[in-house]
């Protein structure tokens, strides 16, 4: 049987139905909605009266066949707005709350935030769904069950609440007022193999922090610390004490490995907004292993899989937000950590290669005459800009670990390839003049190393030579 079937087809019968009995401008009839949400209140009613019996089990329990198809099509007939706005007057919010609170199907919750997510899409009925503060109280609670399926839609729901400028906020207040969501993402993002549930709960996490920075901030200064109440999921005995940075690894891990680039793009930016503020910073480089983990996992994607030489340039225009996103990450770490062994520049000369690389493949795309697409200046503006941050995240970089090459790392870099005349020109090219003293000090070890290819690089850089 598929997972959600297709809404009732209009055939004859249902065309021959009685005038005014469609539901606005579709051919969905309203008596037929009805009795399928007659049907679910008697569903819910049911289980009422089953719990008051004795020796009942909390266990869950499978979902009607009949019932679930027919509620399967409600579920898709809800993307229609007229059927949304529909369902919104007959109340059946509140008949998905009864669902939340009583029900022990996890499909049959699935399905009823599934349609209160695509009922959502919908301005002013988003608007009236996170208003009403029991039901909002009651989604937030989702978060803490054990059904995969259920927490998606959950998530999906969240994700389109939060895109709603008029009411973003008051879900990030009523987040802010439920500790019980900082476990239970983290849970998730810790624990999850199922991809398409970390990209989602990666998204709502993206969009929480990007909204409001003191919510990020108590998150990441109060991690283990917060009082929180405890999963009643027999499926969670007990919650352990997380901290943001090490559940964000495990899910970028995960999503990594399934090479969902979605996924590696929200994991990415989100630690990336963590760098924006100190307490960020301090959380990725006071972990236990001092950040070392993070380094590597961003050095080997960046070093390993992301922008290879043998892609072509236009590479990294597809990459350049998630190349931002990686970049600025590390060159925080490595602002940070200089002293530490992981991020010592004698191991990691790879990288060096991988920066210019970014460079030499920014200047070609430079190069190339338009497609002839017609994009608007707008587009290409937004492609400018974006880029633009990229170049001076790269630089800023280069910079940073140009000042502190070694006379053995600059010989070790030429004898491996990770540097040249070429690579170091293009480097050059970039960094003067905002990073003329960089320059200049790497120039004053390249002489003691490879005194010719020094002098070189001054011939084609006249303003070196001035100051020497």
């Amino acid at each position: 049987m598929d997972r959600n079937p297709s809404p009732p087809p209009s055939d004859g019968e249902e065309e021959a139905a009685v005038a005014g009995d469609s539901i606005g401008n579709t051919v969905y009839s309203k008596h037929w909605l009805f009795s399928v949400l007659t049907k679910l209140i008697e569903v819910i009613s049911s289980k009422k009266s089953d719990s008051s019996e004795p020796n009942n089990v909390d266990i869950q329990v499978e979902l009607d066949e009949d019932i679930e198809n027919d509620i399967c099509k409600v579920w898709d007939m809800s993307m229609d707005k007229d059927v949304a706005l529909f369902l919104q007057e007959f109340n059946a919010p509140d008949i998905f709350m009864g669902v939340f609170a009583k029900s022990k199907s996890p499909r049959l919750t699935e399905i009823c935030v599934g349609i209160l997510g695509n009922m959502a899409c919908c301005q002013n009925i988003c608007l009236s769904i996170s208003k009403d503060e029991n039901l909002g109280q009651l989604i937030l609670q989702r978060l803490r069950d054990s059904d995969p399926p259920t927490l998606l839609e959950t998530s999906r729901l969240l994700l389109t609440c939060l895109c709603h400028p008029e009411v973003a906020n008051i879900w990030v207040e009523r987040i802010r007022g439920s500790p019980s969501v900082y476990d239970c993402v983290c849970f998730i993002m810790s624990s999850s193999t199922n991809v398409e549930l970390l990209v989602k709960v990666g998204e709502v996490l993206d969009k929480l922090f990007d909204l409001d920075e003191e919510l990020m901030l108590n998150w990441i200064k109060n991690g283990s610390h917060q009082a929180v109440e405890q999963p009643t999921d027999d499926s969670r005995e007990e919650v352990p004490d997380f901290e943001i940075v090490p559940c964000l690894l495990e899910a970028a891990k995960q999503v990594c490995s399934d090479n969902n680039t979605e996924g590696l793009d929200v994991y990415m930016h989100i630690l990336q907004l963590l760098t924006t503020v100190d307490e960020g910073i301090q959380a990725i480089v006071q972990t236990t292993d001092g950040g070392k983990k993070t380094w590597n996992l961003l050095y080997n994607l960046f070093c390993n899989d992301l922008c290879q030489p043998d892609d072509p340039p236009i590479i990294v225009q597809e990459q350049k937000m998630v190349l931002a996103s990686i970049l600025s990450v590390l060159s925080a770490i490595y602002a940070s950590q200089s002293e530490k062994e992981y991020v010592k520049i004698g191991k990691n000369m790879p990288l060096i290669s991988s920066l210019i690389r970014v460079l030499q493949n920014m200047e070609e795309c430079g190069k190339r005459p338009t497609d002839g697409s017609k994009e608007s200046k707008s587009e290409e503006s937004e492609k400018d800009f974006h880029l633009k941050i990229l170049k001076d995240i790269c630089c800023e970089l280069l910079s940073n670990i140009f000042q502190e090459l070694s006379k053995e790392n600059i010989l070790e870099g030429l004898k491996q390839g990770h540097l040249n005349e070429q690579k170091c020109s293009c480097v050059f090219q970039n960094l003067l003049p905002f990073y003329f003293t960089s320059v200049e000090s790497f120039v004053e070890v390249l002489r003691e190393a490879d005194q010719s290819l020094a002098d070189t690089l001054e011939e084609r850089f006249p303003s070196l030579k001035l100051q020497t």
